[in-house]
This record gives structure tokens, C-alpha cells and sequence, in this order.
């Protein structure tokens, strides 16, 4: 049992078809790709060449402090600064900060990857694509590089892989929210953390034996080229 497309579009209630979300393969990084990447972060956020230059230089890297594309929306309060790019700019940033922080994920907590930059060029084409289908399949191979001998981080939408445990296993460390809409919010807002300081013995062991539930009732549904559990009964 794995988490699918249907999960993420319940759970999300995002996209999972659509166009592609594709980038460039930064693997081919040159001195050309990179001026280019500053002169497409200048024209699409609404800054000058210098201001992108500069920021992306800090990080030797195709990134861009996170405060900095902040600012590009929200101003810091008593900033001097009242000049503001065109609208079309300031909704990319505001675009960019949630797709690279939140359902792309990466290590670093300050910086922010401009590589989804260029799919934000045209706004009319941003419910076009297919982000939770994206965001699934970048989970699954941060989870694939999780389980590396030396790496010590995860990264990807884990909120996404907990409202799926959520969903499917009754562990105990959630409890309903009564403040949850059906068919208004996403169904992965349907529970809420249990604030506990300490984790009793029962909760610690459920954990524990997860590995040893057996299946007593699947519900199946049909899914593209093969078979998908809708729901699932364990004990």
C-alpha cells in the first residue's frame, strides 16, 4: 500500500493532472545558464540585474535568500523603500515562496530554489499543472534518498505523507477537528496534532507494532493501469 495520485487530489485538494512540471536540468550549471537564470529572476520578480546578481551570488547557486523574495510582496515594516514592482511580479514571488518552501522543499531554511521560476511566467497557465502529481513524485524520491546510510534529513511536503498515515492508520497522536468543512478544506486539515509533552507507553507502542497490523478489509478502486486501496482496515 503506497500513497497515490487520488490520495494527494483528497487530501490536497490540488491538481494531479495537467501539464508537466518540468524544470531544467541544472546538472548542466554553466557561467551562460547561470546569467541567464539572473536575467529571467529580473525580468519575472521585477528587480534590476545588479539586485538578482547579487543575491544569487551569495549562494553561488541557483537560489535566492528567502527574506529577500519576501520583500518582493511584504515589505519590512519602516523600510524606506516604496517603490513596487508590477503586480504580475509581486504574485510571482508571493507564488514561488509557498511552491519552493513548502511543496518543494529543500534542505537549506534560508535560501529559496528559483528553478520554478520560469513555470510561474505565465500566470493564466499556473492551474494548468500538475503540482500534486510533482509533489508526490518529489516526496517519494526524497523518502528513496532518506534511506541513504549517511543522509540525515528529509525534506519534500511531509504533511502530505502525514495526513496519508493519518488517513489509513489510527495511531493515536491525532485527534478530529471539529473546525473542519468538508468539500470547503482539504481533508488533510480534517486532524490536528495532539500537544502532548510526554508520549505514553500505549501511543509508543502502537508505533512500534504498526509493522506487525495485518490487513482485515481493503476496498479497492480502479486506477489507471492497475488497482489502488481507497480504504483500509487494519488490526
Amino acid at each position: 500500500m503506497s500513497m497515490s495520485l487520488e490520495d494527494v487530489s483528497i487530501l490536497l485538494k490540488i491538481p494531479v493532472t495537467g501539464k508537466v512540471v518540468a524544470v531544467e536540468n541544472f546538472a548542466r550549471y554553466t557561467e551562460e545558464f547561470r546569467l541567464d537564470e539572473i536575467r529571467l529572476v529580473s525580468k519575472l520578480l521585477g528587480v534590476s540585474i545588479e539586485d538578482a546578481e547579487e543575491e544569487m551570488n551569495i549562494s553561488k547557486g541557483l537560489t535566492v535568500p528567502k527574506c529577500w523574495l519576501k520583500s518582493r510582496w511584504c515589505p519590512e515594516a519602516g523600510s524606506n523603500d516604496t517603490t513596487y514592482p508590477p503586480m504580475e511580479c509581486i504574485v510571482r514571488a508571493y507564488l514561488l515562496y509557498p511552491l519552493s518552501c513548502i511543496l518543494f522543499a529543500v534542505t537549506s531554511r534560508s535560501r529559496v530554489s528559483i528553478s520554478l521560476l520560469k513555470l510561474l511566467e505565465d500566470l493564466d497557465d499556473v492551474d494548468k499543472y500538475a503540482w500534486g502529481a510533482a509533489a508526490l513524485e518529489y516526496l517519494y524520491r526524497q523518502l528513496g534518498y532518506a534511506t541513504r546510510v549517511k543522509v540525515s534529513q528529509i525534506v519534500g511536503y511531509l504533511t502530505l505523507l502525514e495526513g496519508w498515515v493519518n488517513e489509513h492508520f489510527k495511531l493515536g497522536l491525532t485527534t478530529s477537528n471539529a473546525k473542519y468543512m468538508d468539500y470547503v478544506q482539504p481533508r488533510v486539515f480534517r486532524w490536528i496534532q495532539k500537544h502532548e509533552k510526554v508520549m505514553n507507553v500505549d501511543k509508543l507502542g502502537s508505533i512500534r507494532t504498526m509493522s506487525y497490523w495485518s490487513v482485515i478489509g481493503v476496498r479497492w478502486t480502479r486506477h489507471y493501469n492497475g488497482w489502488t486501496p481507497l480504504r483500509i482496515r487494519v488490526r
